[in-house]
């Protein structure tokens, strides 16, 4: 790109994506098209800094046709959401007065910019604009430097230079102002972008009791009882805990299954009371406020790591795991207590949210896990700035790894070099080589990669000193890109550019169960993989027919250290905390009138306990048993086929799906998370060896619980109670709607008859597989990637919900029937 050569004017030159406004882009001015506009712009009384006050429409066009025909400046019309909203113009300091005044210097480029009124104003509306011109600007290879001009007394803009990075230089005299002479280079750009999330922010470390704001003694307690009453509720249903019934004598429930229960702690004189409806797969719903402590028949406060010690010994919770699994409570709590905070969107605001608003606004991590947001390692600063709930923009650390050091692998028909262009642009991937070339580095003997903040600051930049000090790790800055994490905490969703793909770093911190690194020998073969399934899913009919997709993981990096690591031991967190990938951003198979939404959505509930499901369907205008069909068959159908077809499946919880939706209706389900997360039940299976991995040896009788447990137990078990208490169906037709989506699968699919018998989805019971016992287990490493299955506990069985609706031996059009 030259900024002083555009595209044709028909075409925008440039856009910026600003989460929480809309999408800033420019092109080329039009004459005379845009001169009406443009003359009542820069001729009303607040453009008076323009100059151009009294100007009439000709001397106004005569002087941008002038700047158009020149080769040395353009000028460039700002859109915000389509709209014109702001005016640019980008010139050669060289054929400027300006340039009279320093010592110009190769690369520099100077600018002008006015905002248009508006009848609305919007908070941050003008910073977002002189950060989508200095990342315009920054996108021609050859700026080096960004020069203006203001004058003096234009006392609105001195601050926007500054917050983008401008550095006031000295005042001097031009013919027709008194100037501020400012200048910003790429690095002082994106410092200042980087600048924008709060680990950065002076305010924040200045104020230390702000990091904790959010920590009142009534969120504090909505938090604790909220947590307590998950934790009787999964700790129930995994068997580790028995509440009693107090009617017990007559089993007394209401018209709704609704009876009053009462747990006591073992060896204390604690006990818990509370009511609650008990759904099927043993499944409780508690009324959270009816859930009250009494210590020796007097009310107590409830308090989650005091209900963990009193019940810790039928946890089985080991001297050594109990401060560990505390922490992680007191972090989760800690996070509870900010979502329950009233500054963020109810579940009626979030039926027509965006994209990365709805991923920010979820108020519960994993369904199953009581402390799923231990996020072991961040201090409460990080939290602010890099938790995903807090939606705060961050721009990644960029680092060069030398090749002998590191790998690159990528899907076929995807380079190096192509892949860095997409990413960093090509202007910012030449000034990061400059920099290496600076330190006299050759470019060509290192790879790029970008590196999560917490992860360099914490991590590599004392762990691998050895490797930074002996230049086989460079930092290179900040890239300009702004980012938002995801529920996955370690993914990054690129909010600037969302066409770009979602980047997914080395994180060392312990969340849920592992410590969030990525291992380098694993990052090798994902790219390979990733363009297996990516085949076999496009390749088959039936997943072509319901929409169904991945999103791949396409290019990765991973960096080792040979001479010490093979010591370690192989589940080792240090082997782990250099690597990076790239997946495809789900915003291209996005349609106009159709919008993305991550599937943990349709497990949310608000603070106030709203559910967005119920009022999602609403506003979709289906009755809520076709608007099930319609999910089912995007979502459970293809899990069926692909299970069924290929023995392959998936971790199909809510993170790891998006859903593709039209009119508030799914109409396509995008996997993600693919190379760590899926398993061929078939060692025999014929693959290529580069991705062997993948083929994971599972007891033949186990197989099946990759629906019942990971579909039924983990997913449906949660999203059913939703719509029987807040929205218009009954469990039993819940169940019914998931049956009918099987059997019409396997009428449809005849073909795998004998594994429909073999992996029986109608039996009567299935095992009961336990997540909280992993992690109670052994909080660091729960399951083994390599064979999943050793490690899982196991606690009886589960009545299984659609056994009822098994088809009879009458014919496929009598069963239709019987389910219609």
């Amino acid at each position: 790109m030259n900024l002083f050569q555009p595209t044709p004017t028909t075409h925008l030159t440039y856009s910026r994506h600003a989460q929480g406004l809309g999408t800033f882009s420019l092109r080329p001015l039009q004459l005379p098209e845009d001169l009406a506009r443009i003359h009542a712009w820069v001729s009303a009384p607040r453009a008076r800094f323009w100059g151009m006050q009294g100007h009439s429409p000709e001397r106004v066009q005569a002087f941008y046709r002038d700047l158009q025909e020149s080769e040395h400046a353009q000028g460039y019309l700002g859109l915000f959401d389509g709209e014109p909203a702001f005016l640019v113009e980008c010139y050669d300091p060289r054929h400027d007065p300006i340039g009279e005044h320093y010592e110009v210097a190769e690369g520099d480029r100077g600018m002008h910019f006015l905002v248009a009124p508006a009848e609305t104003p919007l908070p941050g509306f003008s910073a977002q604009v002189i950060t989508t011109i200095m990342a315009f600007m920054f996108e021609d290879a050859a700026t080096r430097r960004v020069v203006v001009e203001p004058d003096v007394d234009n006392r609105k803009i001195h601050p926007l230079n500054r917050r983008v990075g401008f550095v006031y230089d000295r005042e001097v005299e031009l013919p027709e102002k008194t100037a501020h002479l400012a200048f910003c280079d790429r690095a002082a750009f994106a410092a200042a972008v980087s600048a924008e999330n709060p680990r950065l922010d002076p305010s924040l470390a200045a104020d230390p009791a702000r990091a904790a704001d959010h920590l009142t003694p009534e969120l504090w307690a909505r938090a604790n009882r909220w947590l307590i009453r998950k934790a009787i509720a999964e700790f129930t249903h995994e068997k580790l805990l028995a509440p009693e019934s107090l009617n017990a004598e007559t089993t007394a429930v209401d018209a709704a299954g609704t009876g009053d229960y009462r747990l006591a702690a073992p060896d204390e004189a604690a006990e818990y009371r509370f009511r609650a409806r008990r759904l099927a797969l043993d499944h409780w719903v508690i009324d959270l406020d009816s859930l009250e402590k009494r210590v020796d028949g007097a009310p107590a406060e409830l308090d989650a790591q005091r209900f963990i010690l009193e019940f810790r010994r039928p946890l089985g919770i080991g001297d050594e795991m109990l401060p560990v699994y505390l922490e992680e409570v007191a972090s989760t709590l800690f996070g509870g207590a900010y979502k329950l905070a009233g500054t963020r969107p109810d579940a009626d605001g979030l039926v027509d949210a965006d994209f990365q608003t709805l991923e920010a606004a979820m108020t519960e991590g994993h369904p199953v896990f009581v402390a799923n947001n231990g996020r072991m390692g961040f201090d409460a600063v990080d939290y602010h700035a890099y938790a995903p709930e807090a939606a705060a923009p961050i721009t990644l650390v960029w680092l060069a790894v030398h090749r002998e050091d590191a790998h690159f692998s990528a899907i076929e028909g995807l380079d190096y070099e192509a892949l860095l262009r997409d990413e960093l642009g090509e202007a910012t991937l030449q000034d990061f080589h400059r920099r290496l070339e600076a330190r006299g580095l050759d470019p060509a003997d290192y790879l790029l990669m970008p590196a999560h903040p917490w992860q360099w600051f914490h991590k590599l930049a004392i762990t691998f000193a050895a490797e930074v000090a002996r230049g086989r790790i460079v930092c290179l800055g900040y890239g300009l890109d702004q980012y938002r994490a995801q529920q996955s905490i370690r993914t990054w969703f690129n909010v600037s550019q969302p066409s770009r793909r979602y980047v997914k770093t080395a994180l060392s911190i312990l969340n849920m169960g592992f410590m969030r690194g990525l291992s380098p020998n694993y990052m090798r073969a994902t790219p390979a993989i990733n363009d297996w399934i990516k085949q076999l899913v496009d390749g088959d009919p039936e997943l072509r027919a319901q929409g169904f997709t991945v999103l791949r993981e396409e290019a990765a990096i991973g960096f080792r250290r040979d001479a010490i690591e093979p010591a370690f031991d192989r589940y080792s967190a240090y082997k782990k905390m250099l690597a990076c990938l790239w997946r495809e951003s789900p915003v291209r198979y996005q349609q106009d009138g159709q919008r993305l939404m991550t599937m943990a959505a349709l497990l949310h509930v608000d603070a106030e306990e709203r559910a967005l499901l119920p009022r999602l369907i609403q506003a979709s205008g289906l009755a809520t048993r076709d608007w099930l069909d319609r999910y089912l068959r995007v979502y459970f159908r293809p899990l069926l086929h692909c299970f069924y077809a290929y023995d392959l499946v998936f971790m199909p919880h809510g993170e790891n799906l998006i859903l593709q939706l039209e009119d508030g209706v799914p109409v396509r389900a995008i996997m993600k998370d693919i190379a760590e997360e899926i398993g061929i039940m078939n060692t025999e299976a014929a693959l290529p060896e580069a991705i062997s991995r993948i083929a994971v040896e599972v007891p033949e009788p186990l197989k099946v619980l990759s629906i019942f447990t990971d579909v039924f137990d983990c997913f449906l078990r949660f999203m059913a109670p939703l719509l029987v208490e807040q929205g218009d169906i009954a469990e039993g037709e819940f169940w019914e709607r998931v049956a009918r989506c099987v059997i019409d699968y396997q009428q449809d699919h005849p073909e795998f008859a004998e594994k429909f018998a073999r992996h029986d989805l109608f039996a009567p019971e299935f095992t009961r597989s336990c997540l909280n016992r992993l992690q109670l287990n052994n909080h660091q490493q729960m399951i083994d990637l390599a064979d999943p299955a050793k490690n899982l506990q196991f606690a009886g069985t589960l009545i299984n919900p659609i056994a009822a609706f098994r088809p009879q031996t009458a014919t496929d059009d009598e069963s239709r029937e019987a389910l219609a």
